[in-house]
C-alpha cells in the first residue's frame, strides 16, 4: 500500500471511529481516558473541560497518545495507534464547529468559558491489524 493510500485508510478509520483512547502524562506516568474525537484531514479534535486534569496534563507536556478503531469484534479489527501532540484550544470557531447537544450535560452552552478543545496533530499514525504488511506506518 503506498502513502496516499494508507492516509486514505486511516482517514476512513477516523471518520468510523469517533470513541477512543487518550493518553498524556501525569506525574511522570500515562493517564488514559476515553474521549470522543473529531477530525478534520488528518487532525484531531476533543471537547474538554477547562478544569479537568487532561487540560494541566496537556499544559505540562503536550505528547499524547491515541487508540481508535478497535470494535471488539476480534483478533482482525483494524485500529490506529496516533502519536502527536495536543494544544489547548478556546477559539470561539473550533468550540462552535465542534458544539452538539451531547455536551449540554457538561457545558452551558458553546460560549461556557469551561469549555475548551483539544487538537491534536499527530506526528505518526500507525495502522494495525490491516492484514496487509501489518503494521503500516504513516511519518507526519
Amino acid at each position: 500500500m503506498d502513502q496516499q493510500e494508507l492516509r486514505t485508510k486511516i482517514i476512513g478509520l477516523l471518520e468510523e471511529n469517533a470513541v477512543g483512547t487518550l493518553a498524556s502524562v501525569m506525574n511522570g506516568k500515562p493517564h488514559s481516558r476515553y474521549m470522543t474525537f473529531f477530525n478534520n484531514d488528518l487532525t484531531l479534535y476533543t471537547p474538554t473541560n477547562k478544569e479537568t486534569h487532561k487540560a494541566e496534563e496537556i499544559d505540562n507536556n503536550p505528547y499524547v497518545h491515541i487508540l481508535l478503531g478497535y470494535q471488539g469484534e476480534g483478533f482482525g479489527d483494524s485500529y490506529l495507534e496516533i502519536e502527536g501532540k495536543a494544544a489547548v484550544r478556546e477559539d470561539a470557531d473550533i468550540k462552535e464547529k465542534l458544539w452538539n447537544d451531547h455536551l449540554k450535560p457538561w457545558f452551558k452552552g458553546k460560549d461556557d468559558p469551561d469549555y475548551i478543545v483539544l487538537e491534536i496533530k499527530p506526528s505518526m499514525i500507525r495502522l494495525m491489524n490491516n492484514k496487509e504488511n501489518s503494521p503500516q506506518t504513516l511519518e507526519l
